[in-house]
């Protein structure tokens, strides 16, 4: 009786390691893609599907409806940063839009401010 090789993890995991997806780029080529950043995929023809990679149109296929940048990395069980590498390539060819979250607005409370350092004090 023979046995093969034991495996060692029943799920070995993704077959194609994040930096070959984005051919060793660590940063998108345009776009800052918060966690929250929501991404929808624009109108798109034929000829601008052709030579992307598999990776790029599950983007295009999951961000039908919009999905957060958080989401989209999930749902593709990629790392964040190649999912931010691959939507910056989606960008420079319009085939996404991006919409940032809104940046919260800096209020100076003195009184706030204030109390935190009379809290410290009376530490």
């Amino acid at each position: 009786m023979t046995t093969g090789p034991t495996p060692v993890d029943d799920d070995p995991g993704p077959v194609v390691r994040p930096y070959a997806v984005t051919h060793g780029r660590a940063r998108p080529v345009a776009g800052r893609f918060d966690l929250i950043s929501l991404i929808k995929t624009t109108q798109q023809s034929h000829d601008q599907l052709h030579g992307l990679a598999p990776e790029h149109l599950s983007i295009l296929t999951l961000c039908r409806r919009i999905m957060s940048v958080a989401e989209v990395s999930a749902c593709l069980d990629l790392p964040l940063g190649t999912v931010r590498v691959l939507l910056g390539d989606l960008v420079v060819h319009r085939l996404i839009e991006v919409r940032e979250p809104a940046p919260r607005p800096i209020t100076h409370d003195n009184r706030t401010l204030e109390d935190v350092l009379n809290g410290l004090r009376a530490l």
